[in-house]
């Protein structure tokens, strides 16, 4: 019996919507790859997978990397990080509102990821999204001399003020406990502009979460720069009508394919109690990719 051909339709202005997408075709692999390079976002439909399948279908985009804390991971596959506000009982499983910041995945370590993948399990009734930013298309709408002002700039990116306290850091002295991060994750420094592996696009590669400073070619620190261009792609715009800013919702049966290195995002948690879980699976993607 011939399958039914995977199709892909523009979201409005944003993304795409992918249907009938064969995990096992390398087809549909490659067709949604470029997808996600060229529209930033790829939201597949009808897509119901176990943690294992999950990161099995992640493995075929790329090499799945397990979250550097372990309080984050799925107790039986530790290479999917769980988000959840729902108490399972003696052991929490994953960790409850995460992300309500602008950030890019893993914008802290040396190598951020390249594709993002979450799969929603318990999908609240009502706010249930994600907030983004394409940092591409941001910086093509710089004005003139701001974008040569951030020329040769480097950009530092630190988890410090975001990083999550654990349920074993009661009680740990506040030093201790900030000398640990530094030793584990020490702020990493790039191009306030890098150019994007696998579309060749420039990004302005910064967030409110993460970017800590931005250093100009002599050395001098430029704080008042990194305000102006957080300004400007729409970070800090905290009623969420920025020009720039996008609101991606989801239902049960939905994958979220995105293009890590373009986009941050920010989560939109709900102001209820209602149960909300999400599991991520974060790769690299070393391949020839340029759409």
């Amino acid at each position: 019996m011939q399958r039914t051909a995977m199709r892909i339709s523009p979201q409005g202005d944003f993304g795409v919507v992918v249907e009938d997408f064969d995990a096992t075709s390398h087809d549909d692999i490659r067709a949604v790859k470029r997808a996600v390079y060229r529209d930033r976002i790829a939201v597949l439909k009808g897509i119901e997978l176990d943690p294992h399948q999950f990161v099995a279908l992640a493995s075929r985009f790329g090499d799945p990397v397990r979250y550097y804390e372990p309080i984050y991971a799925h107790p039986e596959v530790p290479d999917v990080f769980v988000s959840s506000n729902v108490d399972t009982g003696e052991q929490r499983v994953g960790v409850p509102k995460t992300g309500k910041f602008w950030h890019s995945d893993y914008q802290f370590m040396p190598r951020a990821f390249d594709l993002t993948f979450i799969h929603p399990q318990v999908v609240p009734t009502h706010n249930r999204g994600t907030y983004f930013i394409d940092l591409a298309a941001a910086y093509r709408m710089l004005s003139p001399e701001l974008r040569h002002s951030i020329a040769g700039t480097v950009a530092t990116h630190s988890v410090h003020r975001y990083f999550k306290i654990r349920p074993s850091d009661v009680y740990r002295p506040i030093s201790e406990l900030l000398a640990e991060i530094e030793r584990k994750t020490p702020p990493v420094t790039a191009p306030t502009v890098h150019t994007h592996p696998h579309t060749g696009e420039p990004v302005v590669y910064i967030s409110e979460g993460f970017t800590t400073n931005i250093t100009a070619p002599d050395g001098t620190d430029r704080p008042d720069l990194l305000r102006e261009l957080l300004t400007a792609t729409g970070q800090l715009d905290d009623t969420m009508a920025h020009p720039a800013i996008r609101l991606q919702t989801f239902e049960r049966g939905d994958l979220l394919i995105w293009d890590n290195r373009t986009m941050v995002h920010r989560a939109l948690h709900t102001a209820t109690a209602e149960p909300s879980v999400s599991h991520r699976v974060t790769v690299y993607d070393d391949a020839d990719g340029r759409a």
